[in-house]
């Protein structure tokens, strides 16, 4: 048996969670693809997946192995097409990911209209709020905000965010005005794991020291979703990025409270590890995706008081 072969069907397996779902994806069927890790776990002399009736999970090996898998791959993929020629047009699976928001409300509406103007390009879009090793795992293209640590990887700025603290009209009409951070610790707070369930740092201005205020949560959740939805119902206050709630600021559903305490701007880039740009499939969507996420992130900028003080790039 081909071991590229069969490497692909490995991981072909891991992104689809089974050997059914390789299956289906590669139109063989499973007991080919149980056939094609065996033949790996056979050649290398050790188990690669665990698997039982109900789940599959990776070995140690088959972790270190997998990671293998996909920078070869990935290697050979990219020979192939820079050996078809800088004019080659852009086709293949396209690997992205983002945060959940960012992903599902600003990089799939750019993914779905790249995918329509290239047909021959698939699209496979993981939103996680965790960072992922694009070449370990086998992603093409990240949105990722924040500040970016030195590294290999080809970064394209598209935007900056902040976090803002916001809620409802009702209940901001109904308690106790908030003019500085501390008259936070008299409020119902709605904390975001990722943001600190126990203290809010806050600065007013770029020269000014970080202020902690420690917050007493009266709910604690881990999704974006939940929070705005549960400030959004009138249970108090929430701290979020500020892209994340511009849509529902900009329509009344949420007011911004401590405007002169937002943090400072995060940045916002794209990403690919180096020489993945040489790839037409990867250039075309930095090509298509950077003026769209550039003027998306300025128009929701627009909604948001925080940031229209200073402006985002």
């Amino acid at each position: 048996m081909d071991r590229l072969g069969a490497m692909r069907v490995f991981v072909t397996v891991l992104d689809e969670g089974s050997l059914a779902g390789a299956g289906r994806r590669l139109g063989r069927s499973p007991a080919a693809v149980s056939r094609a890790v065996a033949f790996l776990e056979r050649h290398i002399g050790t188990p690669l997946l665990h698997r039982t009736t109900r789940a599959m999970r990776l070995s140690v090996a088959g972790e270190s192995y997998a990671a293998a898998c996909r920078r070869i791959l990935a290697e050979l993929e990219q020979a192939e097409l820079l050996a078809a020629g800088e004019g080659a047009m852009p086709r293949g699976l396209l690997t992205l990911t983002g945060p959940i928001v960012s992903g599902a409300r600003i990089l799939r509406p750019i993914l779905d209209d790249f995918l329509d103007r290239f047909p021959e390009v698939t699209a496979r879009l993981l939103m996680l709020d965790r960072k992922l090793n694009l070449v370990e795992e086998g992603v093409d293209v990240a949105l990722r905000i924040g500040h970016l640590p030195d590294s290999s990887l080809v970064a394209l700025r598209v935007g900056e965010v902040r976090q803002v603290v916001c809620a409802a009209p009702s209940y901001l009409a109904a308690h106790p005005p908030i003019t500085e951070p501390a008259h936070l610790q008299a409020h119902r707070i709605i904390a975001m794991t990722v943001f600190g369930t126990v203290a809010w740092p806050f600065t007013a201005g770029a020269s000014a020291p970080p202020q902690e205020v420690a917050i007493t949560p009266r709910l604690v959740v881990n999704t974006v979703e939940a929070a705005v939805g549960s400030a959004i119902a009138g249970q108090g206050l929430t701290r979020t990025f500020s892209y994340q709630v511009a849509e529902e600021v900009g329509d009344g559903r949420l007011a911004v409270v401590l405007p002169d305490h937002c943090s400072p701007p995060l940045p916002v880039h794209l990403v690919t590890a180096e020489g993945r740009l040489a790839i037409p499939k990867v250039r075309a969507f930095f090509d298509f995706a950077a003026p769209r996420l550039k003027a998306r992130f300025a128009q929701l900028a627009e909604l948001g008081p925080c940031m229209k003080k200073e402006g985002a790039s």
